[in-house]
């Protein structure tokens, strides 16, 4: 038994080297499948289309960023306080929707596909536009995305990323804008109306004053009371409600002109003058888009230099293994077939 498994091995040993030689006597044939291979590797690595990527970084903005929003909030005015993390969750709910993608992809992609290509479906443009331009959360991270763009044009990879977020900027800064001036001009209404009401009060309250007043003077002038008695201090400071005729015809009579004559009760209403300084204030408040941000921008989208793809070194290699393979596949189907 041992000696045939010796005789057996031996058999092996020369069989391999045997195969061997006879590949070796195939050389040219493995070499010249390589060469083949190996240029057809190569033309496809400088012939084939580059792709450059393209990314832009956004975190959240600081509280400096969005301090020109908080701008008569907070205190005694009523208005909560606008958060960092409150205009960039409108900017990230914008930067993911649908409809800026759909709008951004008739803008921009229908344009320069259906310019010089041939007519393809809707649905079709639109699957190659979600893999080209993408949102991306960056790992580890909750609150920090990049939007990414892959085209052959390093220089319109950025545009694109930087117009993408552009309009999800300008589209958040008009909603928080919006509801920063509905809710200035809520406050303004409330305190137009607090005026309306103090103006009214004040008007009812002199007319009760101008009939407590020709009551009490019908009184006097019944008692023949021009000027008020001498009295004690404390009895005068009682000369209101059933003894306001006490005071005399003379002082009932210059109260009376006084009140009927008087053009507005502005100046007699309590904290009047404050209220019209804060409706005027909350009327005209208005913040510009240019005030505030509504990400932090994590670096540049600068233009790369080398393109994503295709990896021209990995692929000559690639071809070059491939060859050999394929080259001796070839030779040893020329020795089966001889055979």
């Amino acid at each position: 038994m041992r000696s045939q498994s010796e005789r057996s091995s031996k058999d092996d040993e020369v069989d391999i080297f045997e195969l061997l030689k006879k590949l070796w006597g195939q050389r040219l044939v493995i070499i010249l499948v390589t060469l083949v291979v190996t240029a057809l590797a190569a033309a496809y690595a400088y012939f084939a289309t580059p792709i450059y990527e393209a990314r832009l970084y956004s975190d959240p903005p600081s509280r400096n960023d969005v301090s020109a929003l908080n701008y008569g909030r907070g205190g005694v005015s009523g208005l909560s306080l606008v958060e960092p993390t409150d205009v960039y969750s409108v900017y990230l709910r914008h930067l993911h929707s649908e409809s800026l993608r759909r709008d951004f992809f008739r803008e921009y992609y229908l344009p320069m596909v259906t310019s010089g290509g041939s007519p393809s479906s809707v649905d079709t443009l639109y699957r190659r536009f979600n893999q080209i331009l993408k949102v991306v959360p960056v790992s580890g991270s909750t609150n920090r995305f990049y939007v990414l763009s892959q085209l052959s044009d390093p220089v319109q990879a950025v545009e694109w990323v930087t117009r993408y977020a552009g309009m999800a900027v300008d589209r958040a800064k008009q909603e928080i804008l919006k509801g920063a001036h509905g809710e200035a001009q809520a406050k303004a209404d409330s305190l137009e109306r607090e005026i309306a009401a103090q103006r009214e009060t004040v008007q009812l309250q002199r007319k009760d004053r101008i009939a407590q007043l020709t009551e009490a003077l019908r009184v006097a002038r019944s008692v023949n009371l021009e000027n008020p008695p001498i009295i004690s201090n404390n009895l005068s400071s009682e000369m209101e409600g059933s003894l306001m005729y006490m005071r005399g015809a003379k002082a009932l009579e210059a109260e009376l002109s006084n009140l009927r004559e008087r053009g507005s009760d502005d100046p007699f209403i309590a904290g009047l003058r404050s209220k019209q300084e804060s409706l005027k204030f909350y009327r005209g408040l208005e913040v510009l888009p240019q005030a505030f941000d509504v990400f932090w921008q994590d670096g540049l989208a600068e233009s790369p230099d080398t393109p994503l793809n295709p990896r021209k070194a990995m692929i000559i290699v690639f071809g070059i293994l491939a060859g050999l393979a394929l080259g001796v596949l070839v030779a040893l189907a020329l020795l089966a077939r001889r055979r």
